[in-house]
C-alpha cells in the first residue's frame, strides 16, 4: 500500500503546480487566496487511502484520480466535465456532422439524462423522442449513477443495433419504453423550401462550422426559385440544441448590417469576447419571423437574441431553454481534456440568456390545426348562381401547381406555429405596402 503521507505530499505538489500554472496563465482571480487547503486535502488523502485499503476490490490509482477530477468538475454545473482520451476523441468526432448513434442532444438533470433536443432526420426524431424527456434506463441499465459520458457511450454503437430507452415525460402517467435502431448520423444543418411564392422557410437543426455558408446558399437558392427577392422568411430554430459559436455569429450576421451580435463575460480576460455584424443583409431588410421553443438552446438563443434586440426579427413560440454559458475545451497532459464553463453569453442589449432564455415577442401555445370538411350548407356565392355574369377578365394561371398547394396546405395543418409565422409575414407585408402606397 502507498504511504498516505506520500499521497498527501503528491497531491499538494500537484495542487501547487497547478496553482503556479494558473497564475502564470492569468487564469486565477487576482483577489483569490493562494493558500493551499491542507485540511481538505488531508481528508481527500484519508479517503483515498481508505479506498485502497478497505474497498472490496482493487481500484487503480489512475481511475481514482480521474474520478476525483470528474466529480470536481461535474459538481460545478451541468455542463462542465472531465473527458478522458476516448471521450475527448468522441467529442471531436461529434462536431464533424457525421457519427453513429441515436441523434439526440443531451444533458444531465438530477442524475438522469435529459433530452435537450432530438436532431432532425435521425432515429431518435423518427421514434418520437421529445425535448424535455428524461431517460432513466438504457436497455435495462439504470442511468442513475452514470456520468453523461458513460450514458452517451452506451447510446452510441454499431449502426443497425437496437437500444431501449425508458423515458419519463411530462404529462405521461408512467415511464414508457422506446426501441430505437442506431444509425450513422449525418447532419445537414440547414434545410430550405418556399412555403408560398415569395415566402421562404429556413430550418437550422444545429450549428456546425459550415452552417453559415449553408444558410447563405439556401437563401440564394430560394431567391432563384422565386425568380426574385423574397418577401420574407421563417427561420425555424425549434429543438435546435446549439453548437459552434462562430456559426451562430455568421447566421446572425447574414441578416444584420451593423452592431453587436453577442458578447461574453467571465472571470478571466480571455473569456471577454465581442462579435459585431458586417454591412451585409442577404434579405435586404425583408421581414423575418424566428420560431423557438423550449428545445432551442445555446447558439439558437444567441441568434434569436441578436435578431430580437436589433428589431430585425419577430420571435415567436415558447421561451427558450436558457443555456447561456460558454464551455471551453482545455486539453490535459494525459490526452484527455476538461470542458470548463468560463463565461456567460449576453445579447446585444446586455440580457443574460443563462437560466432565463429568450422570451418570444409572440407566445404560442401548442395547438394542432385541422381542416374542416366542406359543409353542404356552405354559403352560396354569386359564382354559384345560374346565368351569373362572367368577370370580364381572363382567368389568371396559378403560379403554383395544385399538387404543390395541397402539400403546402397539409404541412401547414400539421404545424400551427409555422402557419402563424407565415400569416404574420403576410400581415407585415400588407402593412408595409399600405404605408408606402404600393
Amino acid at each position: 500500500m502507498i504511504d498516505r503521507k506520500y499521497i498527501l505530499a503528491l497531491i499538494v505538489g500537484v495542487v501547487l503546480g497547478a496553482a503556479i500554472g494558473l497564475c502564470s496563465s492569468v487564469l486565477a482571480d487576482k483577489d483569490a487566496s493562494t493558500s493551499v487547503p491542507f485540511d481538505e486535502l488531508r481528508a481527500f488523502s484519508e479517503v483515498f487511502g481508505r479506498i485502497q485499503k478497505d474497498y472490496v476490490e482493487h481500484v487503480p490509482d489512475k481511475k481514482l484520480i480521474e474520478d476525483a477530477i470528474r466529480g470536481m468538475l461535474t459538481g460545478l454545473d451541468p455542463h462542465s466535465s472531465y473527458l478522458n482520451s476516448e471521450q475527448y476523441e468522441e467529442l471531436r468526432v461529434g462536431t464533424t456532422g457525421r457519427f453513429g448513434g441515436l441523434g439526440i442532444e443531451v444533458g444531465m438533470e438530477n442524475g438522469f439524462v435529459k433530452v435537450i433536443a432530438p436532431i432532425d432526420d435521425t432515429p431518435a426524431s423518427a421514434a418520437g423522442v421529445k425535448a424535455g424527456d428524461l431517460i432513466i434506463r438504457l436497455d435495462e441499465q439504470p442511468v442513475k449513477g452514470m456520468t453523461l459520458g458513460d450514458a452517451v457511450k452506451i447510446m452510441r454503437g454499431e449502426p443497425g443495433t437496437d437500444i431501449v430507452l425508458t423515458i419519463v415525460r411530462e404529462g405521461e402517467d408512467k415511464p414508457f419504453k422506446l426501441t430505437i435502431t442506431r444509425d450513422i448520423i449525418k447532419i445537414r444543418s440547414v434545410k430550405n423550401k418556399l412555403l408560398e411564392p415569395g415566402y421562404g422557410y429556413l430550418r437550422i437543426s444545429s450549428f456546425q462550422s459550415s452552417t453559415g455558408k449553408q444558410l447563405r446558399n439556401a437563401v440564394s437558392k430560394m431567391i432563384d426559385e422565386n425568380k426574385g427577392m423574397l418577401k420574407g422568411i421563417v427561420l425555424d430554430l425549434r429543438n435546435n440544441p446549439g453548437g459552434v459559436l462562430n456559426a451562430a455569429v455568421e447566421v446572425s450576421d447574414a441578416f444584420l448590417k451593423d452592431g453587436l451580435i453577442v458578447f461574453t463575460d467571465g472571470r478571466i480576460k480571455n473569456s471577454e469576447m465581442k462579435f459585431k455584424a458586417t454591412p451585409d443583409d442577404i434579405l435586404n431588410g425583408k421581414p423575418i419571423v424566428v420560431l423557438i421553443n423550449a428545445g432551442s438552446a445555446s447558439a439558437s438563443e444567441i441568434v434569436a437574441g441578436a435578431l430580437q434586440d436589433h428589431g430585425r426579427a419577430i420571435i415567436m413560440g415558447e421561451r427558450s431553454f436558457g443555456k447561456g454559458s460558454v464551455q471551453t475545451i482545455l486539453p490535459t497532459s494525459n490526452g484527455g481534456a476538461i470542458k470548463l464553463t468560463t463565461a456567460r453569453y449576453y445579447t446585444p442589449s446586455g440580457h443574460s440568456i443563462q437560466a432565463e432564455g429568450i422570451e418570444p415577442d409572440i407566445e404560442l401555445s401548442r395547438f394542432r390545426l385541422e381542416a374542416l370538411e366542406r359543409s353542404p350548407l356552405d354559403p352560396v356565392k354569386e359564382a354559384n348562381l345560374s346565368r351569373h355574369l362572367e368577370n370580364g377578365k381572363k382567368a389568371k394561371k396559378s403560379k403554383t401547381k395544385d399538387t404543390d398547394k395541397d402539400e403546402q396546405s397539409a404541412a401547414m395543418l400539421k404545424d400551427y406555429a409555422l402557419s402563424e409565422a407565415l400569416n404574420l409575414l403576410k400581415g407585415i407585408n400588407i402593412m408595409q405596402a399600405h404605408q408606402t402606397g404600393k
